[in-house]
């Protein structure tokens, strides 16, 4: 599962931090360059809950066979298209199959880990899309500016067979779920969108709303401001996240997820601060080592919290929950913020993030996690009373 979420991010953050060069390339503004990310981001948060109840119901494996081909099949036609309006088409259909890699992948994994270190384990896990995007933009932009778009696209294409290769060689995990709904009726009656997880996740919309920016202008920015290389903070992103994650998953499990998340949150709004005022390669890796310091770690405490608190048949379609929030949320934000830089400046833009994402600790402390355990309190109760 490593090497695969580890191919599946590779190929990705090749295409998004390139796809806005191609896109002023067409002859497309900054607007339009943000379009493309957040077309793909609102694809995915809008189909998450559905394919993950469409993973939990036909396979998680099938979901990311399934998934990797379609995108295969994505990447040829961005080879071909020429057209702005007709790249951002494709782009919606990229986004529904991103979301069913996502969502299926996160419940396959959960699936293999004890309860007791859930953090840790899904934080390992997590560390093969940090190792991914640690490389993928550079090789992008160096594959875009010394090669042409058809090389970035048979790249990615190349990378998006192997995904299906991967998926395919996986152990199926329908046989170890009997309990899996039998019907594509039961899951519609069952309930496709589990409201206890959306709310809860809305946290990650607030804290990922700046990180759109950041996949979409960050290079740029850094070329505006005469930094090189163009994707430093993509590296000291992956860099600092790779050496905390191990610890901070393990002080989750042990400490508890409220415990960390808040000092993660306030990291993640210092390192949209420091961008504001980032004007070398000192003050963007300082940016980027406090923003990694804190988004690498909430998203492994969040989603263990979650999964703990929701039946093992329901876990594609909570996970689809999470990424609808947290893509939302990244979506929002380049589209967003693609028009602050438009109109103001790269520095407005990442000052915009920092505020939005202070929210998040209020928004989870006194109301989304409080309301979250007393409705999971409340169904467990239900459960239980209506028992044989």
């Amino acid at each position: 599962m490593c090497g695969f979420t580890f191919t599946v991010f590779l190929s990705a953050f090749q295409l998004l931090p390139t796809a806005p060069y191609r896109i002023l390339q067409l002859g497309g503004g900054n607007v339009a360059a943000g379009l493309f990310l957040g077309f793909l981001t609102y694809a995915s948060a809008c189909s998450a809950p559905f394919t993950g109840a469409l993973a939990d119901r036909f396979g998680r494996r099938r979901t990311l066979l399934t998934s990797s081909l379609a995108i295969l099949g994505c990447s040829a036609l961005y080879a071909a298209i020429t057209s702005i309006p007709w790249l951002l088409a494709l782009v919606l259909v990229h986004g529904f199959f991103w979301s069913g890699l996502l969502s299926a992948s996160g419940a396959y994994v959960t699936d293999m880990l004890p309860p007791d270190r859930r953090a840790e384990g899904i934080g390992y896990w997590g560390l093969s899309t940090t190792f991914a995007t640690a490389f993928a933009p550079s090789i992008g932009l160096w594959l875009f500016s010394r090669g042409s778009w058809l090389w970035l696209c048979l790249s990615i294409g190349i990378l998006n067979a192997a995904m299906a290769v991967i998926a395919w060689r996986l152990p199926d995990d329908r046989a170890e779920r009997p309990n899996r709904p039998r019907s594509l009726r039961a899951t519609w009656e069952q309930g496709v969108i589990d409201w206890r997880v959306t709310l809860l996740a809305l946290t990650c919309f607030l804290y990922a709303f700046g990180y759109g920016g950041i996949t979409s202008f960050v290079a740029l920015f850094a070329e505006a401001r005469g930094v090189h290389p163009r994707g430093i903070f993509f590296t000291v992103l992956a860099v600092v996240i790779v050496l905390t994650r191990p610890f901070v998953g393990r002080w989750t499990d042990r400490l508890g997820h409220r415990r960390v998340l808040i000092p993660c949150f306030a990291l993640i709004v210092t390192g949209y601060a420091l961008l504001t005022v980032a004007h070398s390669r000192l003050t963007f890796g300082l940016a980027a080592a406090a923003f990694a310091a804190g988004f690498g770690s909430a998203f492994p405490a969040i989603a263990a919290f979650v999964m703990s608190h929701v039946e093992s048949n329901r876990r594609a379609a909570a996970y689809g929950s999470i990424i609808a929030a947290f893509d939302t949320g990244i979506g929002t934000g380049s589209i967003s913020l693609g028009w602050v830089v438009e109109r103001f400046s790269f520095e407005a833009a990442f000052g915009v993030a920092a505020v939005v994402a202070a929210l998040a600790i209020p928004y989870f402390t006194l109301w989304a996690e409080p309301r979250f355990l007393e409705q999971t309190r409340a169904r467990s109760g239900s459960q239980h009373v209506g028992a044989p």
